[in-house]
């Protein structure tokens, strides 16, 4: 049973299993074991970036393909879900129709890039992409009539997703029932599917033949293989995926703007997210999503009491003073790069 649901890919480390699974069911349960409202903010934003930067390591890690617009895409399912809830009223209808949109103008503009793209050499796609996100995002801060601009769009979600729907009066462990918790394991839910499906994509034979065209793309395209084909079929996965992630942060926060979604700073997470956890393997994005966004979320918390801790000493708390926060946030990451070369999930598999 746990082999079809991994699709066979086992850890293959008992200390990456027991830490996997701990993520798991704090996922799972988080509600119920951190309760308030930041720490299951903080849980919905995990789930959906590991299915986010999941599929980005579909393309860098089993395809060897470097892009810049996987924000673009993640910004056109925001989008998507935000502009028919604006236009359409707060309904489930409305959820569905965005995000089917979004996902498929996702795919069928990563489809045009990977024609276009895919047969140059790999840092002038890397350069197509890159101007193509940088348009995307002057395009959607420009059109305020349409996007919000800079200002972005808020919008209702049906009441059955808010706080104020409770769908019974009793709790459990001291939580509340109510829309916010539906809302919850909604995203959750939707992320395990998602990342599931793509264990099972890049454990398929196809999969198998992105690893080949990643190694080496002259012997697959001499064997028979069409590399564009297989790289385009990447591309555009990759993409739609993106896409549905971004539908499920546009549900969860109710608010969609360029910060949120477009930003180039979320690219360089994303691709900092995959390079610690460990490229071409799935399972890194579930590490390197966690403790990157339990790092943005908690390490200036942290810093603060340590500055408190320590203000009777001299320099130090000046140091750990919590506006320094992302200094440090970049020494921790430069050190795990450093002695994480292959990432924890290869690490840990090669001390197995």
């Amino acid at each position: 049973m746990f082999d079809k649901l991994v699709s066979g890919d086992r850890p293959q480390s008992r200390t990456l299993g027991a830490i996997l699974l701990l993520i798991a069911l704090g996922l799972a349960f988080a509600p119920f074991l951190f309760p308030g409202t930041k720490s299951l903010d903080t849980a919905a934003r995990i789930s959906i970036f590991i299915v986010l930067v999941a599929s980005y390591d579909l393309l860098l890690g089993y395809t060897g393909i470097v892009s810049f617009a996987h924000t673009m895409f993640f910004g056109i399912g925001a989008y998507g879900v935000a502009l028919t809830l604006s236009a359409f009223g707060a309904s489930f209808a409305a959820i569905a129709l965005g995000t089917l949109g979004g996902a498929a103008l996702a795919g069928l503009l990563a489809l045009a890039i990977g024609l276009f793209s895919l047969r140059v050499k790999a840092i002038f796609f890397a350069m197509v992409t890159l101007a193509v996100a940088s348009a995307f995002a002057v395009l959607a801060s420009q059109l305020s009539w349409l996007t919000g601009g800079e200002d972005g769009l808020t919008y209702r979600i049906p009441r059955a997703l808010t706080p104020a729907f409770r769908f019974a009066d009793f709790r459990i462990l001291d939580v509340r029932l109510d829309g916010r918790l539906l809302a919850y394991y909604l995203v959750f839910v939707s992320a395990t599917l998602l990342f599931l499906v793509l264990l099972r994509i890049v454990n398929s034979p196809f999969g198998r033949t992105l690893k080949a065209v990643r190694d080496n793309a002259f012997r697959a395209e001499a064997i028979g293989y069409r590399v564009v084909w297989y790289r385009t079929t990447a591309s555009v996965l990759s993409a739609v995926v993106a896409a549905l992630a971004g539908a499920l942060l546009a549900i969860w926060l109710r608010y969609t703007g360029p910060a949120t979604t477009l930003s180039m700073e979320i690219m360089i997470d994303i691709l900092l997210m995959v390079v610690i956890g460990g490229m071409g393997t799935m399972y890194g994005a579930m590490i390197g999503a966690t403790l990157f966004v339990l790092a943005q979320t908690y390490l200036q918390t942290l810093m603060g009491a340590a500055e408190k801790a320590t203000e009777a000493l001299p320099l130090i708390p000046v140091l750990l003073a919590p506006e320094r926060w992302l200094l440090w946030l970049g020494v921790l990451f430069v050190l795990s790069v450093y002695f994480f070369p292959d990432g924890i999930v290869g690490r840990l598999r090669s001390r197995r």
